[in-house]
Parts: structure tokens; sequence; C-alpha cells
């Protein structure tokens, strides 16, 4: 008989009732009814026991396939990211690939330099590489070029030697490929071209470009999510494998679109990169790595704020929690929870309210990966998305989220036994875990009585004392009276960014060694 297990909250089938011991049990058990006159059935040199024992191992390779194979049937239970594309595939939802972090570098050059330069697509920044941690790449992903004027800028008021650019260069993490060829058509339909390069962006239409061309004549072929619709159009879609493998997938000439010319050659043009690694801290991309304009003119950049936005791409269980809430709008943002599933649908987002205050206007609010503000690259991703999706009267608009930060101080006896150092450690992973964004949301509650809880259940604690649980709107050192502190609807809590608030607690050891 099946059994549904529960492990990490995701149920599991399990067939597995026969595995090697019970099998050999159960064949073993048999014997005195089937073959009595066998008696050494269980002596190591005994030639059928060795049978026995090969049978049994048989059993259960063949119980282990069985169980797999349940599995991966259903998308509850399902636990390889193959199974689960194919079952979303089912549904028209795709797997989101990772996206790219964002930022602006602010440029100067010395006050001697005068002209112009230009700063073309493709032009690379990076971060400094350090043990470890390898450089982080960002490039200039403008449609068109960005021209500065080096005569008209003015005096940098941090350095008197030189001028700034302070309207900023827009970058994101990731590199370009460009003019890749894919291979050539052979006229046939629904041909398939994979990429080189794994780890493609793809998040609109113009993330990627193909073209054909055959005797010098070029034809742009258009992204589309599915070529179901396409019928005699010049369409193309992209399949992600498990791997983060692409694979240009084109029409049958009749019902998914058209064939590429036989003989055209199929080129390419992509981004690859995307995920966390690319949401790096302030004042750290400094390096010109690409871009011989400025190079030349001995412009130095920097980025006054930190990258936000990059994400991993899509988890198998994001995906499960997520995909039957899209599949239910039906693609359509209708009402304010059809907005908020298919906003979490675009990677990037981690977190997202929607409200319908105002008349035929939907406001998000929301919070990318990891926390941080929306950059105008995934502002501008899901107003695109959302463009076939709305009522043409309503107009979606993009707001920051409030991060509140919760100031919270603690002193703790430790046992003489443990080390001061590593209960604080502990503490800190524990208690300063009920700040990580992925334990937060909107308009939270948090309860003084979470933190004493996740104190004293660090071993080696003796006794502890909370001194201090706030918001920024109390005194520094008090207690909330009522043990619990209330955020606003579009307000997220955090750790405080004070040093001394390390893992967003404060704490006071007092004894261990």
């Amino acid at each position: 008989m099946a059994e549904i297990n529960m492990p990490e909250n995701r149920p599991v089938i399990d067939y597995m009732a026969r595995d090697y011991d019970s099998i050999l049990r159960a064949m073993r058990a048999l014997i005195p009814d089937k073959l009595p006159e066998w008696t050494e059935y269980t002596a190591e040199a005994d030639f059928g026991n060795a049978l026995l024992q090969l049978f049994a191992h048989m059993g259960d390779i063949l119980s282990y396939y069985q169980d797999r194979v349940a599995n991966e049937s259903f998308l509850a239970t399902a636990q390889t990211r193959r199974s689960v594309i194919n079952h979303l595939n089912l549904i028209g939802y795709r797997m989101t690939t990772a996206v790219p972090a964002a930022t602006r570098l602010t440029v100067t050059v010395p006050q001697s330099a005068t002209g112009s330069v230009t700063v073309s697509r493709g032009a690379a920044f990076a971060t400094a590489s350090q043990p470890g941690r390898p450089s982080v790449r960002f490039e200039y992903n403008g449609t068109a070029p960005l021209t500065i004027d080096l005569g008209t800028l003015p005096p940098d008021p941090a350095d008197a030697t030189r001028k700034i650019y302070a309207d900023g260069i827009p970058v994101e993490e990731g590199r370009i490929v460009a003019d890749e060829v894919a291979g050539a058509s052979d006229g046939s339909p629904g041909q398939r071209f994979p990429l080189l390069r794994a780890g493609v962006i793809l998040r609109g239409t113009d993330d990627i470009v193909v073209r054909s061309e055959l005797g010098g004549v070029v034809q742009a072929w258009t992204f589309q999510r599915s070529l179901a619709f396409s019928r005699s159009q010049q369409d193309f879609t992209v399949d992600i494998d498990e791997n983060d493998r692409a694979t240009l997938r084109f029409g049958d000439g009749r019902v998914t679109g058209f064939i590429p010319p036989l003989g055209s050659t199929i080129r390419v043009t992509y981004r690859v990169g995307g995920g966390a690694l690319g949401n790096v801290a302030a004042n750290t991309i400094k390096t010109v790595a690409d871009a011989p304009a400025l190079a030349t003119a001995g412009a130095r950049v920097f980025n006054p704020a930190p990258a936000t936005g990059g994400a991993d791409r899509e988890s198998i269980e994001h995906a499960v929690d997520n995909a039957p809430a899209v599949f239910r709008s039906l693609e359509r943002a209708v009402t304010t929870e059809d907005y908020r599933a298919l906003a979490l649908s675009v990677n990037g987002v981690g977190k997202v309210r929607a409200s319908a205050d105002r008349r035929n206007v939907i406001t998000l609010f929301v919070a990318p990966d990891e926390g941080g503000q929306v950059s105008d690259v995934l502002a501008a991703a899901l107003l695109s998305y959302f463009a076939d999706k709305r009522p043409i009267t309503t107009v979606v608009e993009i707001a920051d989220v409030d991060y509140v930060p919760v100031w919270v101080t603690a002193t703790v006896g430790v046992d003489s036994f443990y080390a001061q150092t590593a209960v604080a450690e502990a503490i800190r992973i524990t208690a300063g875990g009920l700040l990580a964004f992925s334990a937060v949301d909107f308009g939270q509650n948090l309860y003084l009585s979470k933190v004493y809880e996740a104190i004293e259940s660090v071993p080696g604690v003796v006794f502890t004392t909370v001194t201090e649980f706030r918001l920024d709107s109390m005194p520094a050192g008090t207690v909330e009276p009522t043990g619990r502190l209330s955020l606003g609807p579009n307000e997220i809590p955090v750790a405080p960014a004070a040093s001394d608030y390390q893992g967003g607690i404060r704490l006071i050891m007092e004894g261990g060694y």
C-alpha cells in the first residue's frame, strides 16, 4: 500500500514497502512451506541463498524505480527539475530564468578632459575579485549608445581635480553574446537549435534577437512564449531545460509559424548571467573592464547605490506554489490576487502587495529578491509583463516598500562549559533569522515571546533578558510594553544597519569562557 510522507512539508509518495531486507525475509519465510527439504538456506556458502540475495537486490532496485516514477508523475510530488518543467508546460507556465542585478554608475574624469565619449551596448565594468569571490561583470545594456559631453561636466565635489557625470550609466550584471551562429536551416518543420552558452537571461521579447540570413537577405524573427497562435508568422520560441541550456524552436510551416528558409544561417544575440551574486554592495563596481572610450579619457567609475534585483532561476518550490494561482488567473489580471500572483511569477520579485485604492489604478508594492529598492530594469519588466494582461483602462504603477528597522538587544547568560563566541553566533542565526527576508512579510506582527523562544533554544544559554524591542518611532533602549510590534500594510521589517546589531540583534554576553 502506498504511503504519502511529508519531508520538508512536501508530499512524497513512498512505494518502498519492499526493500532488500524485507524482500529477502519474505522469500525465506516461504521456504518451509514450498521447499521443506531445503534447510540450509541461511548458510553463506549455499548457492540458493546467493540466488535469494540477488533476487532481493533486484527487487530493491525495481522498488526504487517504481518509487521515482510514482513521484515524478505528479507535480506536487515531483523532485527533479525536468519533471516539474514538463508538468508546468502542460498549463503554459514557464519557469523563469535567473535575472540580473542592476544599478547606475557615476563617472568621474580629469578636469582636463574635453570632447565627448560614447558608451556603446556591451561596455563592461566589474567588481574587484577577492579570495573565494570572483569579480562580477556589469554591462551597459541600453538599446542606443550613451554619449557624454565631457566639456560640460561640473566639478566633482569630492575631488577638485576631477569632473563628475552624476546622471549615471545604467548597467546590468551579465554578458552579451553577439551574433552567435546557432546553425543552418535544413527546411524541415519544428527545427531546434541549441545555444552554446548556458544561463540565458530571458525576461521579455527584447532579451534574445534571432535573424536568418540567406544570400544577403536578412530576416528578423519574433520571440513568442508559445507558437500555438503563430500560424503564418516569423516566430520562434525558446525552451530552457533543467541545466539552464536554451534551445531555439521554430514552427512547422502550417500551424505553428514559418520554417526558416532552406540553407539560411541562424544568428542569435542574447545575454547570459543573472543571479543573486550580482546584488553587490555600493562602491564595489570600480573597474572599467571593456569601455575603451572611457578608459582613454581617464574615467573612473563607482556605484553610489547597491545593485539590486538579481535573482537565481525560479526554484521548484516557488513554481509549484505559484503556478496554480497563475493558471487560475488564466494570465489575466482582474483581482488584486491575480496581480499579486502574476507579479510573483516575474523573476527578481521577492515579495509583492497589490493595492486597488484608486479607481482604475493598481499599485504594486514590490520588494526585490534579497530586499532593496526596485531597479528601473525590474520596474520596466513588470510593466511590460502586465501590458497584455491588464484591462485596457487599468493603469499599473510600481512602488517601493517601506523597510522598517526592528531594534533588538538582549543580555544573555552563558553556561560555564560553553564559549561565548559560539553561543553568540548560534543566537544570531536563530534569533536574527526572525528578521531574515524570507521569514518576513507585509504588515507583519512581531512578538517579544518569539525572541525569547529563539534565544533560549540555543544550547548553552542559562538565562536571557531582552532590554530593547522597538521600532524607530520608540525611544532607544525601550521594550514595547505589549510585547508586539505592528507594522503597516506596506511595511516590511528588517534588521538595523548598525554594525553592533550583527545578524539583526545586539548581544551582551555574560559568563561562559
